[in-house]
């Protein structure tokens, strides 16, 4: 009798089953039903293998993971003060743990006790704050404590792989500047950390460039930085500092650049992942370059008014000049860059260079007697200048 019985208990637990496939109800009850239906091991063996398909997409709970994989993990509660020094040494994640805590924003919440219970960025493939600027060059970091904000510095100055292209640049752009993150770079010069010609990339080139025509910008070619050297290819993936220049609108940057290295004017080094050079003029006439498409017309005024030359063969294209591509995608400026050069002004006479293409786009630079600098850009760190200073 009790093994006519067996059949049916296997059924109504495979019933059970597709029942809960086929509903809403939550997984435990096939082992409440299961186990009402049948005492059977053989059927409470297919109740468990249907649980486990249920369940094997569901996340594990929080409950079972370790103190740092639970700091680490977005959806479970943090408390601080929970971690435990052990898990950092075993944390049975793949990277290290200060890596996903310094690039997810949602996770910086315990990159202070991390740090305070003995993890190290030397543990890591490279540094934690690398992998920040990958994911966002220029993070919100006005949204972080002033603990995490000091563990960004001290991760800063603890690993000298930190000094880096892209972490330059993240700490100087706007919202670096805004939390005061600014103040890292500044301690890079100080502690003789920026040495020329030992960098993989030129601080200048790396700086936001807003920051490029200021009190900064000047020291760092008070200490031997030159412009000519940020030209040189650099370990980083973020778009050179005169090309961010171009792309932004930055008219102090920009001129700055002109100002060191005329022949950025008619023909710049290549960009990222690029194999030729570009020429300005024609770059800012792609649709949707500049941010603000607005603002197309003023720059292309902006970079006639300083040499740039309308006749500039391209790299990509030597049969083309900017004026015949203008043409061929019909744009807007094209009745700009075909006006006749006006008589009164006097052409700028570029330097001739290896990324020149023909003398159309030579000369030589300006004397700097002649030359007005840029006008200087207040940097977070410049003191308040006195009357006479702004006078000057």
């Amino acid at each position: 009798m009790h093994r006519a019985l067996r059949p049916a208990g296997l059924l109504a637990a495979i019933a059970i089953a597709a029942a809960a496939l086929a509903g809403c109800a939550a997984p435990a009850l096939i082992f409440t039903a299961a186990g009402i239906a049948t005492d059977s091991s053989v059927s409470w063996d297919i109740t468990k293998y249907v649980h486990a398909k249920l369940t094997e997409d569901d996340p594990t709970p929080c409950i079972m993971l370790n103190t740092v994989q639970r700091a680490l993990n977005p959806r479970c509660t943090y408390v601080p003060g929970s971690i435990r020094a052990e898990d950092i040494a075993n944390s049975g994640l793949q990277a290290c743990a200060l890596a996903p805590a310094t690039q997810d924003a949602r996770l910086w919440r315990a990159l202070p006790e991390l740090l305070e219970k003995g993890a190290m960025s030397e543990r890591c493939a490279r540094s934690p704050l690398q992998d920040l600027a990958d994911v966002d060059a220029c993070p919100n970091f006005q949204t972080a404590p002033p603990q995490v904000l000091n563990a960004f510095v001290y991760l800063a100055e603890s690993d000298a792989r930190a000094i880096r292209h892209d972490v330059f640049r993240m700490f100087s752009c706007s919202n670096g500047r805004a939390a005061g993150l600014d103040r890292v770079l500044v301690g890079w010069l100080d502690r003789g950390e920026l040495e020329p010609g030992m960098l993989s990339f030129s601080p200048l080139e790396a700086l936001d460039p807003e920051m490029l025509v200021s009190r900064f910008g000047r020291e760092l070619q008070i200490a031997g930085h030159s412009p000519q050297a940020a030209l040189d290819h650099y370990d980083g993936v973020l778009p050179s500092g005169f090309e961010e220049a171009l792309r932004t609108s930055n008219w102090a940057a920009l001129d700055w650049w002109f100002y060191e290295l005329p022949q950025l004017l008619n023909v710049a080094p290549p960009s990222r992942g690029a194999q030729l050079p570009f020429v300005p003029l024609q770059r800012v006439l792609l649709p949707g370059y500049l941010p603000d498409q607005a603002a197309q017309g003023e720059m292309v005024k902006f970079l006639l008014a300083r040499g740039a030359n309308p006749r500039q063969k391209l790299p990509f294209d030597p049969g083309r000049n900017v004026v015949g591509f203008a043409m061929s995608i019909r744009s807007p400026m094209l009745a700009l860059l075909d006006e006749p050069a006006p008589t009164a002004a006097r052409p700028t006479q570029l330097a001739r260079t290896s990324l020149g293409d023909d003398a159309a786009g030579g000369g030589a630079k300006p004397a700097r007697e002649s030359a007005a600098r840029p006008l200087r850009q207040p940097a977070r760190f410049d003191p308040p200048s006195s009357s006479g200073e702004a006078t000057r």
